[in-house]
């Protein structure tokens, strides 16, 4: 385990900060850190290419009927349903090859597409926009993850909630060792810091609700202010009305005031 060759760094794929230092050399590869948004990630030249990406996941056997599966994505179904609408219509954004997540969801009343560069590569499915999108186990993949982020905020009708769990990177000295580091199509760690960053890009709201869940919650815009509908009096005063300033004459024309 070494410290990497100097010179490794560049932006941040996270927040696109130039604030990126190197941070270690193990197991062959090179990690970088950013010093803004705290993301850890793999040297870009030493991310996995496509199709040995694919060949490892189709490796996971996540069934939809596995009990053990079920409580693991319960972690975060259950704190986000809790913020859904009944029938809130969503989008499990990188679903792999076995959507157990989409068919929760579904079991719980809300309609679900699926969506993923291998599995489920529906073009329609990102040309509409949704009240929430999940993402489990797939933000540590990302290539680009200011791009990603960015779509999966078109994806969010205003008022939506994107879901995401991942490891959260915790101690530094644990890094080397880490399970989560050794998967090959592992490519970014998060920490809390890092969903704040994104989340101020954004203008979404974080939350944290358990260990490895992020909530990230798009508001809506503010309501319109009803206009006055009441129909002239020439008797009554309107509700909508200006009242003249007290340094204006009331007889003053707009154009002379």
């Amino acid at each position: 385990m070494n410290q990497p060759a100097p010179g490794t760094a560049t932006c941040c794929p996270v927040c696109l900060g130039a604030s990126v230092r190197p941070f270690l050399h193990v197991g062959g590869r090179d990690y970088l850190r950013c010093e803004a948004c705290e993301a850890t990630f793999l040297h870009p030249a030493q991310r996995p290419a496509a199709d040995a990406e694919c060949a490892e996941y189709r490796l996971h056997r996540n069934d939809p009927e596995d009990p053990g599966y079920r409580r693991f994505l319960a972690r975060l179904v259950d704190p986000l349903r809790i913020r859904l609408a009944p029938a809130a219509q969503g989008l499990d954004y990188g679903c792999g090859p076995g959507p157990a997540l989409a068919a929760m969801l579904r079991e719980a009343g809300h309609p679900m597409r699926v969506w993923d560069p291998f599995f489920a590569p529906d073009p329609d499915a990102l040309a509409r926009r949704y009240d929430f999108v999940t993402c489990t186990e797939v933000v540590e993949h990302f290539h680009a993850p200011a791009a990603e982020f960015a779509r999966l905020d078109g994806l969010l009708r205003p008022g939506g909630w994107l879901g995401i769990t991942t490891c959260l990177q915790t101690e530094d000295a644990r890094f080397a060792a880490w399970h989560y580091r050794r998967d090959p199509t592992h490519v970014v760690f998060y920490r809390a810091a890092t969903f704040r960053v994104i989340a101020a890009r954004f203008g979404w709201r974080c939350e944290l609700p358990a260990k490895d869940v992020v909530l990230l919650h798009k508001p809506a815009p503010p309501a319109a202010a009803a206009p006055c509908l009441s129909p002239p009096n020439p008797d009554r005063e309107s509700p909508c009305a200006t009242k003249p300033s007290s340094t204006t004459s009331p007889t003053a024309s707009p154009r002379s005031a």
